[in-house]
């Protein structure tokens, strides 16, 4: 009579640890991912660029939250310009990484009918190594400020009390100064660029050049 009792227990048992077993297996991994909060969604700014009222490229840029609180911005940039004796081609991409607000490591890549070329700011805990080695403009430093402002932060938003920009194809800063009709200028070294904003976003960009001025405009 103590068989069957046996046997029974140990079904019961058995099923028990099935059924933990399967929780184990679905139910708990369930429960952890429901724990995991989602990523944001990136933010995407899309450009036409134009010379002399033609299009001749688009710019794109990106911001990308991601864990903890990292931030990645990308800006891509892709020009193409055939003007009777003018003629300019222009892929380059900005990849940006920010932790806590301050930038970790910056990269830019410019493929060019003059050639490739590329920039690099990283922060080795408490400086920045900086090479910039760009058509005809070739820097390095040494920068122990963190840098928390950069020029792909200009197309999320107004500068607000920034004063400058790291600007990473040159590896060295715009300075940034208001203006009238929520506009911003940055200027470097002789030249000028002019961000105008509407509602707070980034609306229009003048890159003012000798030749022609690129003027870069959001899509709808």
């Amino acid at each position: 009579m103590l068989r069957p009792a046996l046997n029974d227990c140990c079904g019961v048992c058995h099923f028990v640890i099935i059924r933990l077993v399967l929780f184990c297996l679905i139910c708990l991994p369930l429960g952890l991912w429901a724990q995991v909060p989602k990523a944001e969604a990136a933010e995407t700014r899309k450009y036409a660029i134009e010379v002399a009222g033609v299009r001749v490229g688009t710019m794109t840029a990106t911001r990308q939250p991601q864990a903890g609180t990292d931030v990645l911005y990308t800006l891509v940039s892709d020009v193409k310009v055939n003007f009777l004796f003018y003629h300019l081609k222009i892929y380059y991409q900005v990849n940006n990484q920010f932790r806590n607000g301050q930038l970790q490591l910056s990269t830019v890549v410019a493929h060019t009918n003059q050639g490739d070329f590329a920039s690099r700011a990283e922060w080795k805990g408490d400086h920045y190594d900086i090479r910039a080695d760009q058509y005809k403009h070739h820097y390095q430093a040494t920068e122990k400020q963190p840098i928390t402002y950069a020029v792909t932060n200009l197309f999320f938003g107004e500068p607000g009390a920034h004063t400058k920009a790291y600007a990473e194809y040159f590896g060295d800063y715009f300075t940034l100064s208001p203006s009238a009709n929520n506009t911003c200028r940055a200027r470097r070294d002789g030249r000028e660029d002019e961000y105008q904003y509407a509602n707070g976003q980034l609306v229009t960009i003048i890159k003012k050049n000798p030749l022609k001025n690129f003027v870069i405009r959001v899509l709808p």
